[in-house]
């Protein structure tokens, strides 16, 4: 069962709540939001009675929740929720496209890379500083380093960064740098500990989703993060592992529609790893977008053939620039805005 607070309810009012679900047996785990303080009845739900609950003061709202992730449940919030991201926004009617290069590199090829997304009208950049890669002979990233370099491009265009975070021991340095948006990426997706760690700050989380989970399993990683108080959550689908050769991974657009059905939290696709070759690009984009994504995170790199890493699935400025406009064109016919 979830309870909603109200936004005025007291500390007393919510221990109140948290007593009384005690005193039926079960266990409470209190969620505070930067907008609602959720309490989440563990165990028997159904011995409980909603409308003795939502007769304590403070109450908003007591709903029985049957599926096992709850914050993150449509079940409970109907309205998809919309993240602010210093005002660029994700959700309802409001698509996002995150570009920039898988690396950061040198000042003057993320000065470019800057420059370059903001001339095709993106709003926000990404980058890694940190990179994770299958072999440890590949160029891991430059660092703290690079994430300076990085935000010091983006931040001269005005852009607001995403960058991936691999080690718990970095959250401090990265919101000390002002990082905006924290990636979670696929190999990352069940690090319960890390999930943990970005559940107990505000900045939002791109979580993306693990090269064989499920649908269920990636909605309860995000479950770790909202149980904590962080309901900033925006899902990216980048791709599963199948039997297929042809291509780098499956980008599973059925995801789409089965999250935006399951959850109220944003659904972001990223179409440079699904396919793995910069041609397949801009089709598996319009497909996201037609499949009723919210956003894309798309690799654009200055000059792709010098990138350091995943130089085969980068795009060129001008690639970006031709794909922004047919994207907008198909967000219009949904009633939809870039």
């Amino acid at each position: 069962m979830i309870i909603v607070m109200d936004k005025s309810a007291t500390q007393q009012q919510i221990d109140n709540v948290i007593e009384k679900i005690k005193d039926k047996g079960l266990d409470a785990s209190v969620s505070r939001g930067i907008e609602k303080t959720v309490i989440g009845a563990i165990g028997d739900e159904r011995i409980l009675d909603p409308e003795l609950l939502e007769s304590l003061p403070g109450v908003q709202q007591a709903l029985h929740i049957v599926k096992p992730y709850k914050i993150v449940a449509r079940e409970w919030h109907s309205d998809d929720t919309i993240i602010n991201i210093k005002g660029n926004l994700i959700g309802g009617e409001n698509i996002q496209v995150i570009s920039g290069p898988c690396s950061v590199e040198t000042p003057s090829q993320m000065a470019a890379s800057a420059s370059a997304v903001k001339a095709a009208g993106v709003r926000m950049m990404r980058g890694g500083a940190f990179k994770p890669r299958t072999s440890p002979y590949s160029f891991q990233g430059i660092g703290f380093e690079g994430l300076d370099m990085f935000k010091e491009a983006a931040g001269k265009e005005n852009l607001p960064i995403v960058t991936e975070l691999l080690d718990v021991r970095h959250l401090d340095t990265f919101l000390e740098k002002g990082v905006d948006v924290i990636q979670i990426g696929t190999r990352n997706m069940q690090n319960f500990e890390l999930l943990k760690e970005v559940g107990k700050i505000h900045t939002p989380v791109i979580l993306k989703r693990g090269l064989s989970a499920t649908i269920s399993e990636w909605l309860m990683a995000a479950e770790y993060i909202a149980s904590g108080g962080n309901h900033n959550i925006i899902f990216c689908e980048r791709g599963i592992r199948t039997f297929e050769t042809a291509y780098r991974n499956v980008m599973d657009v059925t995801a789409v529609p089965v999250l935006k059905r399951e959850t109220h939290l944003p659904v972001i696709i990223d179409p440079s790893h699904a396919g793995g070759k910069a041609w397949m690009v801009p089709s598996l984009a319009r497909a996201a977008i037609a499949a009723g994504a919210d956003g894309l995170l798309v690799e654009m790199h200055p000059t792709p053939c010098e990138a350091w890493c995943d130089a085969d699935q980068a795009i060129n400025p001008e690639e970006l620039k031709k794909l922004m406009l047919e994207l907008s064109q198909i967000a219009s016919i949904l009633n939809r805005k870039i």
